[in-house]
């Protein structure tokens, strides 16, 4: 299928926040974005950041056509959200592709709800470690960037969908700086999917959540902030700390971090090794289900 064909089936999605949501402050209560159709039934794959703690969602096709949707679903590992139509969209769901099979240097497309499409190539496959405790093996980054990236789709030249926009980077190569694309492959998708339509999220534990936002400098773990009322603040976490080890663990990365952290089940107890003004602490961080502390999807 052609490109032209399959971009019919991303749409616009906008999404309105209550004033007293726990993600208010950081993702604002008005939100837009895209998405992609993916069930014939109009249920629509979008970035989650989108949809989270949502009371209302519209999506508007790319003839201005405006549907009612509400949230369904909100994976916190992969970022993907899912949201369903209220009415008929009479949009033709996308092909999976293999995001496993696109190399460095593949032509793609990045598409958004509105109709605009950059031409693109893939300039590197890695993980990628975000600072709200996020962690994928494998992101796809892009170039050059769409200027509405949230929830765009990345087709390969097949039609076939490779992934969702995430966020907008900046690359530097030889002296040069670029900006880039982060996409979330969709093959990460296909494990959870039946679980995410029928329960609302992932029927396995949750990772334990600390409320820490971090960011990697030189290899060391340093928190920008800390989510208010979140167990990291309650423990005493602050701007400026390095986070030196987890437990008995030292700690090499944002990506070492995460993974260590998640050793534990959410709700443990995690002790800190952290270096503040020079001196070394260790703090006991209660840890808690990050899904607890949100307005939760209205299944229907």
């Amino acid at each position: 299928m052609t490109i032209e064909k399959v971009s019919r089936s991303v749409v616009a999605v906008r999404a309105m926040v209550p004033d007293d949501a726990f993600t208010a402050n950081a993702l604002g209560t008005r939100r837009e974005g895209s998405g992609v159709v993916i069930r014939d039934n109009g249920l629509v794959l979008t970035i989650g950041y989108l949809i989270t703690e949502a009371e209302e969602v519209w999506l508007t096709d790319q003839n201005g056509r405006v549907v009612p949707a509400h949230a369904l679903a909100y994976d916190q590992e992969t970022g993907f959200g899912l949201v369903q139509a209220l009415s008929p969209l009479d949009l033709p769901p996308v092909a999976f592709g293999n995001p496993k099979k696109a190399k460095i240097g593949d032509a793609v497309v990045l598409t958004d709800g509105i109709g605009q499409q950059v031409a693109a190539h893939i300039v590197t496959k890695q993980e990628f470690a975000g600072y709200w405790e996020y962690l994928i093996d494998e992101a796809i980054f892009t170039a050059p960037a769409h200027p509405s990236w949230g929830g765009a789709a990345l087709f390969d030249l097949t039609g076939k969908l490779l992934g969702l926009g995430s966020l907008r980077l900046q690359m530097s190569r030889a002296g040069e700086v670029a900006d880039i694309n982060m996409v979330v492959p969709i093959d990460l998708l296909t494990p959870i999917l039946d679980d995410l339509v029928k329960r609302g999220r992932v029927a396995k534990p949750p990772h334990p959540w600390l409320g820490a936002f971090s960011a990697e400098s030189n290899g060391m773990v340093v928190v920008m902030s800390v989510a208010e009322g979140g167990p990291a603040a309650k423990a005493g976490l602050r701007q400026g700390d390095i986070i030196s080890d987890v437990r008995d663990g030292e700690v090499d990365g944002l990506a070492d971090f995460y993974r260590k952290l998640w050793e534990n089940p959410a709700g443990s107890e995690i002790p800190l090794r952290v270096v503040r003004d020079g001196r070394e602490t260790w703090l006991r961080v209660k840890s808690a289900d990050r899904n607890s502390f949100l307005k939760k999807p209205q299944l229907q």
